[in-house]
């Protein structure tokens, strides 16, 4: 036979254990001190009582007159017996003075000396004593019979102690059973209240939901994601390190709400949603976050459970996939174009002209240098050279004129090393993508791209150290004025919205420029078509200003901006 050892219990059943004992305990300890408490009490009563009746039966006329008569047994036991019933005492005994009854409960025991003693009372005064006599331990009263000055007979009443104890076992059984409907009813009332408590901790002793405390803890830290929950009205209940970070909060924020907490407004009104978001992309100032939110209810909304990812590299790694992508697109397409190009010298040739045919490839190679020339000559920063390059083959192929304004000027290691070339890559890559879906369909596509350095323009500047300005315009539609802060939201596009979705490149722009501490304007382009204006000052250290907005300006026309 197998003993298994009983595991320990969970809280609710030690709490329930430990109040059920604690009922128990007080009762037992109120019903002992009430029966001491009663029983004292009782010997109190029954001592005035038995004094009450004594000094009643020798203080009646009808006693002392037949106390002076030759045998006052026969006038005085049938008024004894009478008095016993009527006070619920247990004897009655008159006397002479010298103890001799004349009168007793048992017949037998008259004329029979008392049992007890007389003096005091031999002396006029009343007083009670216990005494156990012929009817066992009692409580009595002995006062004298008086005419005058002169005793003439005793008077003693009693109550037996055995009938005290009677009186006291009856209130003491009443009180058990009260104190037996108050365990019953605190047992049950502790019942309850533990059940509920064995739902709440799924009944789990203390040691498991200390652990699991423990685990809580070392997760909550060790997950590098962010963790937020809300309370029932948006106050921030929980905050892991991974979410203070992304959310860029610092000091004690539980307990605050979300409205409180000083981020974008987007991003506020999706913790403050009601319904749950998946996957939805935000921008702070420094970070691209994809945020999850889940309401957590039980008949009533209880909170909510936000998960945050910061897929700010992701995102630029996706930016450069996209110009990836769009140089393959290009080069595939040159290709194609090279192809002919090759079969048209190689037909030349076989027809006898091939100084046509080299004037024709010459040609050709001229355009393709030329290009690259006028590129690296205005823009000789690598990185920026490359995008441009790329940019100018893929416009191209969607039939737009991208060109490089000749006030261009940028040098190689010009830029310092705080502003990294990826977000150049940002900036630049998505003002040319939105130029040039702005500029496609019109009547003379193109879009024009300046990039130069300058002295700082703003009079707050605290040092004199230049800025880089780079400029996109287009002939496209232009933007409208209604919105100039708009068309900068994560989110706004006046496009249909694409597989990828729409309205992050001018988002992602605004929040490198931020970054950095620049400016970006949008204005109308010369001749029609808007002007996105960027300037980025060039110190050494660009310390990141968190908040900093962007100075916008926009003036004519409607556009298709994303």
């Amino acid at each position: 036979m197998r003993f298994s050892v009983p595991g320990p219990r969970s809280l609710a059943g030690q709490l329930f254990a430990m109040q059920a004992v604690l009922i128990a305990v007080v009762v037992a300890g109120y019903a002992l001190f009430t029966y001491a408490s009663d029983r004292s009490q009782a010997e109190e009563a029954a001592t005035r009582q038995a004094r009450a009746v004594a000094r009643s039966v020798a203080d009646s006329p009808s006693v002392l007159q037949a106390a002076r008569t030759s045998d006052p047994t026969a006038e005085l036991q049938p008024y004894a017996l009478k008095v016993m019933r009527d006070t619920e005492v247990d004897f009655i005994t008159i006397m002479d003075p010298r103890g001799i009854r004349w009168t007793h409960p048992d017949p037998d025991q008259i004329g029979q000396p008392f049992r007890g003693h007389t003096a005091k009372a031999l002396k006029g005064e009343t007083f009670d004593e216990t005494y156990t006599g012929t009817l066992g331990p009692s409580v009595r009263a002995v006062t004298p019979i008086q005419d005058g000055t002169e005793i003439v007979g005793l008077v003693s009443a009693g109550i037996r102690v055995e009938e005290i104890t009677q009186r006291v076992q009856d209130q003491l059984t009443a009180l058990l059973g009260v104190a037996a409907g108050a365990l019953v009813l605190g047992a049950v009332g502790t019942y309850v209240i533990n059940a509920r408590l064995r739902r709440h901790t799924h009944g789990m002793n203390a040691a498991q939901l200390s652990r699991m405390h423990d685990y809580h803890q070392a997760a909550l830290h060790a997950v590098r994601e962010g963790l937020l929950m809300l309370d029932g009205q948006y106050r921030v209940a929980l905050i892991n390190d991974g979410g203070r970070e992304l959310l860029g909060v610092a000091g004690d924020v539980v307990g605050r709400s979300v409205a409180e907490l000083g981020l974008p407004a987007p991003l506020t009104g999706a913790l403050l949603a009601s319904e749950p978001r998946v996957d939805e992309v935000h921008l702070t100032a420094s970070r691209v976050l994809v945020i999850n939110t889940s309401p957590v209810s039980g008949g009533e909304r209880r909170g909510t459970v936000v998960t945050l990812r910061d897929v700010t590299e992701l995102q630029s790694l996706m930016g450069e996939l996209d110009s990836e992508r769009g140089f393959t697109q290009a080069l595939r397409s040159q290709a194609h174009e090279a192809a002919n190009r090759l079969h048209t010298v190689v037909s030349l040739i076989e027809l006898g002209r091939a100084e046509e045919a080299v004037e024709f490839a010459t040609a050709e190679l001229e355009l393709a240098q030329a290009l690259t020339d006028q590129v690296v000559a205005a823009v000789s920063e690598p990185v920026l050279a490359a995008l441009l390059l790329g940019k100018t083959a893929q416009a191209n192929e969607r039939g737009v004129e991208l060109m490089v304004s000749e006030d261009s000027s940028l040098d190689d290691g010009l830029l310092p090393e705080s502003l990294p070339s990826r977000d150049l890559v940002t900036i630049l890559g998505n003002l040319i993508d939105n130029a040039v879906d702005a500029a496609q369909g019109s009547v003379r596509a193109r879009v024009t791209v300046a990039a130069y350095t300058q002295e700082t323009e703003d009079p707050e500047a605290l040092d004199d150290a230049p800025e880089l300005v780079l400029r996109v315009s287009d002939t496209g539609p232009g933007v409208d004025p209604e919105h100039a802060e708009a068309v900068f939201q994560r989110g706004f596009s006046t496009k249909p919205a694409g597989p990828g979705g729409r309205g992050l490149g001018l988002a992602l722009v605004r929040q490198a420029v931020q970054r950095h501490e620049g400016t970006l304007s949008v204005s109308e382009a010369d001749g029609g078509g808007a002007q996105f204006e960027v300037r980025l000052p060039l110190r050494e250290s660009g310390a990141v200003a968190e908040g900093v907005t962007s100075r916008t300006s926009v003036s004519r026309g409607a556009g298709g901006y994303a």
